[in-house]
Protein backbone atom coordinates (compact mmCIF):
# COMPACT_ATOMS: atom_id res chain seq x y z
CA UNK A 1 0.00 0.00 0.00
CA UNK A 2 1.27 3.42 -0.95
CA UNK A 3 0.84 6.32 1.47
CA UNK A 4 0.52 9.56 -0.55
CA UNK A 5 1.23 11.75 2.47
CA UNK A 6 4.39 9.82 3.36
CA UNK A 7 5.50 9.87 -0.28
CA UNK A 8 5.09 13.65 -0.42
CA UNK A 9 7.42 14.11 2.54
CA UNK A 10 10.51 15.69 0.99
CA UNK A 11 8.34 16.53 -1.99
CA UNK A 12 10.80 19.04 -3.45
CA UNK A 13 13.65 16.50 -3.42
CA UNK A 14 11.48 13.82 -5.03
CA UNK A 15 10.30 16.27 -7.70
CA UNK A 16 13.69 17.54 -8.83
CA UNK A 17 14.62 14.48 -10.98
CA UNK A 18 11.20 14.65 -12.65
CA UNK A 19 11.74 18.23 -13.76
CA UNK A 20 15.27 17.51 -14.97
CA UNK A 21 13.94 14.54 -16.94
CA UNK A 22 11.05 16.38 -18.57
CA UNK A 23 13.26 19.36 -19.42
CA UNK A 24 15.02 17.14 -21.98
CA UNK A 25 11.76 16.38 -23.80
CA UNK A 26 11.57 18.81 -26.72
CA UNK A 27 8.03 18.11 -27.87
CA UNK A 28 6.36 21.36 -28.89
CA UNK A 29 2.68 20.54 -29.35
CA UNK A 30 2.02 16.92 -28.34
CA UNK A 31 -1.47 15.57 -28.83
CA UNK A 32 -1.41 13.21 -25.85
CA UNK A 33 0.95 13.19 -22.87
CA UNK A 34 0.98 10.11 -20.61
CA UNK A 35 2.27 9.92 -17.04
CA UNK A 36 2.81 6.26 -16.21
CA UNK A 37 3.01 5.91 -12.44
CA UNK A 38 1.54 9.33 -11.73
CA UNK A 39 1.56 8.94 -7.94
CA UNK A 40 -0.41 11.65 -6.12
CA UNK A 41 -0.64 13.73 -9.30
CA UNK A 42 1.32 16.76 -8.13
CA UNK A 43 3.85 16.35 -10.95
CA UNK A 44 1.29 15.29 -13.55
CA UNK A 45 -0.33 18.70 -13.12
CA UNK A 46 2.88 20.35 -14.32
CA UNK A 47 2.67 18.39 -17.58
CA UNK A 48 -0.80 19.82 -18.17
CA UNK A 49 0.51 23.33 -17.56
CA UNK A 50 3.44 22.86 -19.95
CA UNK A 51 1.31 21.40 -22.74
CA UNK A 52 -2.18 22.87 -22.15
CA UNK A 53 -3.54 21.71 -25.52
CA UNK A 54 -2.62 18.07 -24.93
CA UNK A 55 -4.78 15.31 -23.53
CA UNK A 56 -3.06 14.27 -20.30
CA UNK A 57 -3.41 10.61 -19.39
CA UNK A 58 -2.41 9.62 -15.84
CA UNK A 59 -2.13 6.03 -14.61
CA UNK A 60 -1.03 4.47 -11.33
CA UNK A 61 -1.41 0.98 -9.86
CA UNK A 62 -2.12 2.28 -6.35
CA UNK A 63 -5.75 3.07 -5.47
CA UNK A 64 -4.50 5.41 -2.74
CA UNK A 65 -2.32 7.35 -5.16
CA UNK A 66 -5.09 7.55 -7.76
CA UNK A 67 -7.50 8.87 -5.14
CA UNK A 68 -4.97 11.52 -4.07
CA UNK A 69 -4.39 12.53 -7.69
CA UNK A 70 -8.11 12.90 -8.32
CA UNK A 71 -8.45 15.02 -5.20
CA UNK A 72 -5.73 17.24 -6.67
CA UNK A 73 -7.75 17.65 -9.86
CA UNK A 74 -5.90 15.11 -12.04
CA UNK A 75 -8.06 12.68 -14.01
CA UNK A 76 -6.04 9.65 -13.00
CA UNK A 77 -7.09 6.02 -13.31
CA UNK A 78 -5.87 2.73 -11.89
CA UNK A 79 -3.79 0.65 -14.22
CA UNK A 80 -0.79 -1.64 -14.56
CA UNK A 81 2.04 -0.18 -16.63
CA UNK A 82 2.87 -3.65 -17.93
CA UNK A 83 -0.56 -3.79 -19.56
CA UNK A 84 -0.64 -0.23 -20.87
CA UNK A 85 -0.73 0.31 -24.63
CA UNK A 86 -0.27 3.76 -26.14
CA UNK A 87 -3.14 5.36 -28.02
CA UNK A 88 -2.31 6.28 -31.63
CA UNK A 89 -1.96 9.98 -30.73
CA UNK A 90 0.49 9.46 -27.84
CA UNK A 91 3.38 11.85 -28.45
CA UNK A 92 4.99 11.97 -24.99
CA UNK A 93 5.35 9.23 -22.36
CA UNK A 94 6.86 10.02 -18.96
CA UNK A 95 7.59 7.30 -16.43
CA UNK A 96 9.29 8.66 -13.32
CA UNK A 97 10.60 6.40 -10.53
CA UNK A 98 8.40 3.49 -11.59
CA UNK A 99 10.23 0.94 -13.75
CA UNK A 100 12.58 -0.28 -11.02
CA UNK A 101 9.50 -2.02 -9.59
CA UNK A 102 8.94 -3.87 -12.91
CA UNK A 103 11.33 -6.82 -13.46
CA UNK A 104 10.55 -7.05 -17.19
CA UNK A 105 10.74 -3.34 -17.90
CA UNK A 106 13.44 -3.63 -20.55
CA UNK A 107 11.10 -5.60 -22.81
CA UNK A 108 8.36 -3.17 -21.90
CA UNK A 109 10.46 -0.26 -23.19
CA UNK A 110 11.07 -2.13 -26.44
CA UNK A 111 7.35 -2.76 -26.87
CA UNK A 112 6.44 0.85 -26.20
CA UNK A 113 8.94 2.09 -28.78
CA UNK A 114 7.41 -0.29 -31.33
CA UNK A 115 3.87 0.89 -30.54
CA UNK A 116 4.43 4.65 -30.26
CA UNK A 117 3.96 6.84 -33.34
CA UNK A 118 7.00 8.16 -35.21
CA UNK A 119 8.61 11.13 -33.46
CA UNK A 120 7.11 10.35 -30.05
CA UNK A 121 9.17 10.98 -26.91
CA UNK A 122 9.74 8.41 -24.16
CA UNK A 123 11.30 9.74 -20.94
CA UNK A 124 12.21 7.50 -18.02
CA UNK A 125 13.94 7.94 -14.66
CA UNK A 126 14.70 5.25 -12.10
CA UNK A 127 16.53 5.25 -8.77
CA UNK A 128 19.96 3.69 -9.13
CA UNK A 129 20.73 3.31 -5.43
CA UNK A 130 19.77 -0.32 -4.83
CA UNK A 131 23.37 -1.06 -3.84
CA UNK A 132 23.56 1.89 -1.43
CA UNK A 133 23.67 1.26 2.35
CA UNK A 134 20.00 2.27 2.68
CA UNK A 135 19.03 -0.76 0.60
CA UNK A 136 21.76 -3.27 1.40
CA UNK A 137 21.20 -2.84 5.14
CA UNK A 138 17.46 -3.29 4.67
CA UNK A 139 17.98 -6.52 2.73
CA UNK A 140 20.52 -7.77 5.26
CA UNK A 141 18.21 -7.11 8.20
CA UNK A 142 15.25 -8.69 6.41
CA UNK A 143 17.33 -11.82 5.78
CA UNK A 144 18.58 -12.08 9.36
CA UNK A 145 17.42 -15.01 11.55
CA UNK A 146 15.05 -12.77 13.51
CA UNK A 147 13.16 -11.56 10.42
CA UNK A 148 13.70 -14.04 7.60
CA UNK A 149 10.70 -16.22 8.38
CA UNK A 150 8.35 -13.31 8.96
CA UNK A 151 9.47 -11.63 5.72
CA UNK A 152 9.62 -14.77 3.58
CA UNK A 153 8.41 -13.95 0.09
CA UNK A 154 8.79 -10.20 0.49
CA UNK A 155 10.52 -8.83 -2.60
CA UNK A 156 13.06 -6.07 -2.03
CA UNK A 157 14.77 -4.40 -4.94
CA UNK A 158 18.22 -5.85 -5.75
CA UNK A 159 21.14 -3.99 -7.28
CA UNK A 160 20.33 -5.37 -10.74
CA UNK A 161 16.82 -3.91 -10.76
CA UNK A 162 17.93 -1.15 -13.13
CA UNK A 163 20.58 -0.74 -15.82
CA UNK A 164 23.33 1.79 -16.32
CA UNK A 165 22.80 4.83 -18.54
CA UNK A 166 24.97 3.17 -21.20
CA UNK A 167 22.80 0.05 -21.17
CA UNK A 168 19.60 2.07 -21.60
CA UNK A 169 21.30 4.12 -24.31
CA UNK A 170 22.18 0.92 -26.16
CA UNK A 171 18.66 -0.44 -25.75
CA UNK A 172 17.10 2.62 -27.37
CA UNK A 173 19.83 3.10 -29.98
CA UNK A 174 19.41 -0.50 -31.12
CA UNK A 175 15.77 0.35 -31.80
CA UNK A 176 16.78 3.29 -33.98
CA UNK A 177 15.90 5.98 -31.44
CA UNK A 178 17.74 9.20 -30.83
CA UNK A 179 18.64 8.90 -27.15
CA UNK A 180 20.10 10.89 -24.31
CA UNK A 181 21.02 8.88 -21.20
CA UNK A 182 22.76 10.04 -18.04
CA UNK A 183 22.97 9.67 -14.29
CA UNK A 184 23.05 12.10 -11.38
CA UNK A 185 23.87 11.58 -7.73
CA UNK A 186 22.03 14.08 -5.56
CA UNK A 187 23.55 14.82 -2.16
CA UNK A 188 20.24 15.33 -0.44
CA UNK A 189 20.21 17.10 2.92
CA UNK A 190 17.44 15.55 4.97
CA UNK A 191 16.05 16.95 8.19
CA UNK A 192 14.63 15.34 11.30
CA UNK A 193 15.28 12.27 13.39
CA UNK A 194 15.95 9.00 11.54
CA UNK A 195 15.85 10.97 8.29
CA UNK A 196 16.99 8.23 5.92
CA UNK A 197 14.62 5.74 7.51
CA UNK A 198 11.72 8.15 7.02
CA UNK A 199 12.71 8.67 3.39
CA UNK A 200 12.77 4.98 2.49
CA UNK A 201 9.64 4.26 4.55
CA UNK A 202 7.65 5.93 1.78
CA UNK A 203 9.22 3.86 -0.99
CA UNK A 204 11.67 0.96 -0.52
CA UNK A 205 10.22 -0.23 2.80
CA UNK A 206 6.63 -0.50 1.57
CA UNK A 207 6.82 -4.29 1.02
CA UNK A 208 8.15 -4.76 4.57
CA UNK A 209 5.43 -2.57 6.05
CA UNK A 210 2.74 -4.47 4.17
CA UNK A 211 4.03 -7.82 5.47
CA UNK A 212 4.35 -6.99 9.16
CA UNK A 213 1.79 -6.26 11.88
CA UNK A 214 2.19 -2.92 13.65
CA UNK A 215 4.31 -4.15 16.57
CA UNK A 216 6.72 -6.05 14.34
CA UNK A 217 6.95 -3.11 11.96
CA UNK A 218 7.97 -0.78 14.78
CA UNK A 219 10.58 -3.28 15.98
CA UNK A 220 12.00 -3.64 12.46
CA UNK A 221 12.10 0.13 12.05
CA UNK A 222 13.93 0.60 15.34
CA UNK A 223 16.62 -1.91 14.41
CA UNK A 224 17.03 -0.47 10.93
CA UNK A 225 17.18 3.10 12.27
CA UNK A 226 20.29 2.24 14.30
CA UNK A 227 22.00 0.70 11.26
CA UNK A 228 21.11 3.64 9.02
CA UNK A 229 22.30 6.24 11.52
CA UNK A 230 25.68 4.49 11.53
CA UNK A 231 25.83 4.47 7.73
CA UNK A 232 24.50 8.01 7.39
CA UNK A 233 25.62 9.83 10.56
CA UNK A 234 23.55 12.94 11.34
CA UNK A 235 25.37 16.26 11.40
CA UNK A 236 25.64 18.39 14.52
CA UNK A 237 22.85 20.61 13.18
CA UNK A 238 20.45 17.64 13.00
CA UNK A 239 20.51 17.24 9.22
CA UNK A 240 21.72 14.17 7.34
CA UNK A 241 23.41 13.86 3.96
CA UNK A 242 21.79 11.16 1.84
CA UNK A 243 23.49 10.53 -1.53
CA UNK A 244 20.89 9.35 -4.04
CA UNK A 245 21.81 8.13 -7.53
CA UNK A 246 19.24 8.32 -10.32
CA UNK A 247 19.40 7.07 -13.91
CA UNK A 248 17.72 8.91 -16.79
CA UNK A 249 17.00 8.23 -20.43
CA UNK A 250 15.06 10.25 -23.00
CA UNK A 251 14.45 8.60 -26.36
CA UNK A 252 12.75 9.80 -29.54
CA UNK A 253 11.04 7.18 -31.64
CA UNK A 254 12.37 7.08 -35.24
Amino acid sequence: MWDPAKYLDYGDLRARPFFELVARVEAEAPRRVVDLGCGPGNLTATLARRWPAAVVEAIDSSPEMVAAAREAGVAAREGDVTEWTPAPDTDVVVTNAVLHWVPGHRELLRRWVAELPPGAWLAMQVPGNMNAPSHTLTRRLAASPEWAERLEGVVLREDDAVDTPRQYADLFADLGCAVDAWETTYNQRLTGENAVLEWISGTALRPVRAALPDADWEAFRAQLATLLDEAYPPRADGTTWFPFRRVFAVARVP
